[in-house]
């Protein structure tokens, strides 16, 4: 396979950045976000493990943002690859698993930074920036269970959160969501109107006291609800 040739940073462009994505519209827009930044460049784009692994052996790039979930294989195994190839590389990983396992894998295998890519594209920049000059962006969520794992004590001494049962309905549709499909589509899968998966969608979150599909989703697999 012939590899495309890094391109040459721009002028005042001082930051490369390589994506590995899957999904061709997230990256897209990941891409176009980047590129607003003044100081980011994207160095490398690719949608499989295969394909960023062969890049890093033979390139280097400033910061590097991993989804986990790829078709070939896990990101998981490009932090690990990118940490043995280039150990000055800031790693972010943007995924929808928003589970302790999967976040403290990614740690453990040499990430720094974790966001859940829901509105992840809005400050995308600046959290790349903000890795770049040593910080470990978090989604608040993410945050939140590193603390609790970090601190068992401070934990056990919460109080615990009472969550009201989930609707069959509800289960069913942030099952749908879970798995991707929009509200409109879930809706046609379920033979219900749009407006009546967003007012259940409103109720979820009022339930599970979150404020994002992404939270709502993660707080369901937690309790069982999924």
């Amino acid at each position: 396979m012939t590899l495309p040739e890094p391109p040459l940073a721009p002028s005042g462009r001082d930051v490369s950045v390589a994506i590995v994505e899957d999904d061709p519209r997230t990256r897209r827009r990941f891409e176009h976000a980047l590129a607003r930044a003044d100081r980011l460049w994207l160095a490398y784009s690719a949608g499989t493990v295969g394909e960023m692994v062969a890049w890093l052996r033979q390139n280097s790039v400033d910061v590097l943002l991993v989804d986990l979930g790829l078709p070939d294989g896990s990101g998981l195994d490009v932090i690990r690859e990118c940490q043995k190839l280039s150990r000055g590389t800031e790693i972010m990983v943007i995924t929808m698993f928003g589970d302790e396992a999967n976040m403290m894998r990614a740690f453990e295998a040499g990430a720094r930074g974790y966001l859940l890519k829901d509105g992840t594209e809005d400050d995308l920049a600046e959290h790349v920036l903000s890795l770049n000059a040593g910080g470990s962006p978090m989604t608040p969520i993410i945050a939140r269970q590193l603390l609790a794992r970090l601190s068992p004590v401070a934990l056990q001494q919460g109080a615990p959160v009472a969550v009201e049962a989930l609707t069959t309905r509800e289960r069913d549709i942030l099952a749908k969501l879970a798995r991707g499909y929009t509200y409109s589509e879930t809706a046609e899968i379920l033979g219900i109107a749009a407006s009546t998966v967003q007012s259940h969608v409103k109720n979820i979150y009022s339930k599970l006291a979150v404020h994002s599909k992404t939270e709502a989703i993660y707080e369901a697999r937690q309790l069982g609800l999924l």
